[in-house]
């Protein structure tokens, strides 16, 4: 048995006024006296050295900690699926869609970063995380629809990174296959495989006991999507420069086109451009985790104004690559564009580039998969430790060092219950390995209510927009407009995963 914690006590879940007054007694922490005048370029009412002004460990994020989050989140394996979303759109509908999806996302979540603190945007009290912030804003049933979404799609988005990690595995021993056939088959290999590595990689991470300790596992995934999305869009440039002309067409893939998957008939023109609408909206969709990201920053500035500075780099960044990636794989392949531009091996060559590409991916998809789960730990952990207080196995923690994590602080029934989490995941992704489906269903699944509807509600509560006046009508109207968007693209995902379902067999090997 190792030693029991000699560290602080606890963090402090609730923001009841007097329990954070017992807790400064108890830790002896000298405030100063509150100051009535603006706090924002002066010293902090509360002020301390070692502890912020809801008695927790002083947070030190900053700007460049929270949009490697942010960049972790957004340009995920998603960014590889917007070819083939900008081929079902088309040159004129494809790149307008996604730069309208990036200012609705920018401006939703300033809407979003202003709810961090309940009342005045610097001394108000806390939110730590999404619930929270619904729970003071707007409070009743809807806490618990948005808890229910939230996690049921950082649930989702776990599944769906399992799969996109195998792929990419799958892809690199493909890739060294072909190469050593000279480009001639069969290659086949099973994905079941890889996604038991990358389960076991994943209980191992997810150790790491809250958000605060992964700010470094961020900053390695942010730049291993730059890396691999700058490979694509390089293959993207060298396949467009070798065919000396630009494929595609203004309205995307044409009804009658012969593709990979068949011939392109009415019905599947109308699914495959909805489901596009699906993607782009995953691959931007990162709110789920912004109160969160948010309660890392350090202060002062005030919270809202640094994290308004990283979604605005974060956003301008990933789309300005989603652009130059989407649009040179579509204008590489055209009608043929793959699903996945590094794994559906529009390229081959050369070999060790894909290898190297698809290796970024993994590395990242290790990261991006404790970004979005964290939360849904820390949800379930602080339920557990409030319902069973006295419990020895839910509470005591033991410290131990681990090699390039470091010091970590272990608890029994957290390494038990994510262990458990992380084979759920796994299981559920070997037997559905379809990643752009599911990517579409995700997308749509949790655009509109955690990204659209419950910031703008928030926000109208907590700037008390009055009901029927110009901005009110003009947030609601945003609001119902994505609410169409949503359930159009999760009606074309769900038929596109309906039509892969009848012909796949699970634990099978592909080609």
């Amino acid at each position: 048995m190792l030693p029991r914690s000699r560290t602080l006590p606890p963090r402090i879940h609730d923001s009841v006024t007097d329990e954070n007054r017992d807790m400064r007694k108890y830790l002896q922490v000298e405030t100063r006296p509150k100051l009535q005048e603006d706090t924002e370029t002066g010293i902090p009412p509360g002020y301390s050295k070692c502890f912020d002004d809801d008695g927790r460990v002083k947070r030190t994020g900053t700007m460049l900690t929270a949009s490697s989050h942010i960049i972790t989140a957004v340009i995920g394996s998603g960014v590889l699926s917007l070819s083939w979303a900008i081929g079902q759109l088309g040159w004129i509908a494809g790149p307008t869609v996604m730069i309208l999806f990036a200012f609705v996302i920018y401006y939703t979540s300033c809407l979003l970063a202003e709810c961090y603190r309940t009342g005045d945007s610097v001394s108000g009290r806390r939110n730590y995380t999404y619930m929270d912030a619904v729970r003071s804003n707007l409070g009743g049933a809807k806490v618990k629809i948005c808890g229910a979404i939230q996690y049921i799609n950082l649930f989702g988005v776990a599944i769906g990174y399992t799969i996109a990690a195998s792929t990419s595995m799958m892809a690199i021993q493909k890739s060294n296959c072909y190469h050593a056939n000279n480009d001639k088959g069969p290659c086949l290999v099973s994905g079941n495989i890889y996604m038991i590595m990358f389960g076991v990689a994943e209980i191992i991470f997810s150790q790491i006991p809250d958000f605060s300790q992964v700010s470094w596992l961020s900053i390695v995934a942010a730049v291993m999507s730059f890396t691999y999305s700058t490979v694509g869009l390089g293959l993207g440039v060298a396949k467009t420069a070798e065919n000396k002309k630009f494929g595609g067409s203004l309205l995307g893939v044409s009804i009658g086109a012969v593709t990979k998957s068949g011939v392109v008939t009415p019905t599947q023109k109308v699914w495959r451009n909805l489901a596009a609408l699906g993607d782009i909206a995953f691959a931007y969709s990162y709110s789920v985790i912004l109160i969160e990201i948010q309660d890392t920053l350090k202060s002062p500035p005030a919270e809202n104004r640094t994290m308004k500075k990283a979604t605005l780099l974060s956003i301008i960044v990933t789309t300005v690559f989603y652009l130059l990636c989407g649009c040179m794989g579509y204008a590489a392949f055209g009608d043929n564009v793959p699903g996945n531009l590094l794994t559906g091996f529009g390229f081959y060559n050369p070999y060790w580039l894909l290898d190297i590409a698809n290796l970024a991916i993994v590395v990242h998809l290790v990261g991006a998969y404790q970004v979005y789960c964290q939360p849904l730990f820390a949800f379930v952990e602080k339920w557990t430790s409030e319902k069973w207080p006295n419990m020895e196995f839910m509470t005591h923690k033991y410290e131990a060092r681990f090699p390039l994590i470091g010091n970590i602080k272990l608890n029994l029934f957290r390494m038990i219950w994510r262990t458990i989490f992380v084979i759920i995941t796994t299981v559920i992704s070997m037997l559905m390995p379809f990643f752009s489906d599911v990517v579409g269903i995700l997308g749509a699944f949790g655009f509109w209510p955690l990204t659209v509807y419950f910031p703008v509600e928030m926000y109208i509560v907590h700037k008390k927009i009055k009901k029927w006046s110009t901005p009110w009508l003009a947030m609601q109207m945003l609001s119902i407009v994505c609410l169409v968007v949503s359930v159009a693209a999760a009606t074309g995902s769900v038929a596109g995963l309906m039509l892969d379902l009848k012909s796949y067999k699970p634990f099978q090997s592909s080609s």
